[in-house]
């Protein structure tokens, strides 16, 4: 409850100070366009590494390993696209923060501390070709041990291996 107050009410009164105490000191016009360039920017730098990710994780999958750091930085990258969205320096700041490499590599170690303590549910999907063609085979993790199948099935799935049992 509280981080929703944070979001929803704080985050954005913090932004409007933020950009009104800017607006004084250079003048409304050229915050305006300050906030248009840095858009541009974070828009541009945001594509460049998002399709670098993406072809990390695609290498990684072609080598058969699990693309964990790769897919980490995919979901840091999509907050930083959710903050730049909205106009603020704030939000930028902490989109550029997240886009740039090296200053994400922080806070994919947090992120990856908090998934290895098991604070967040967990999602498991695999696709499986058989002789009728592509099939998704899916299950939902809701908390630790429980496992929940999603695809209306009533064959068992083997959830460590994600083949379907005879």
């Amino acid at each position: 409850m509280l981080w929703l107050i944070l979001l929803f009410i704080v985050a954005p009164l913090a932004e409007l100070y933020v950009i009104i105490q800017v607006a004084s000191v250079i003048g409304g016009w050229e915050t305006i366009a300050l906030l248009i360039v840095e858009s541009a920017i974070g828009a541009w730098l945001l594509k460049r590494q998002g399709l670098a990710t993406l072809g990390k994780i695609s290498t990684a999958v072609s080598e058969g390993r699990v693309p964990s750091n790769e897919l980490l930085d995919g979901l840091l990258l999509l907050v930083a696209g959710a903050l730049m969205l909205a106009p603020g320096f704030i939000g930028d700041v902490l989109g550029f923060l997240l886009i740039i490499p090296f200053t994400r590599l922080p806070f994919r170690a947090l992120l990856r501390r908090r998934f290895q303590k098991g604070d967040y549910a967990g999602f498991f999907a695999a696709s499986t070709a058989g002789p009728g063609g592509a099939r998704f085979v899916g299950s939902f993790r809701a908390g630790r041990g429980s496992v929940f199948d999603t695809t209306g099935s009533s064959t068992p799935v083997d959830p460590p291996s994600g083949e379907l049992n005879p």
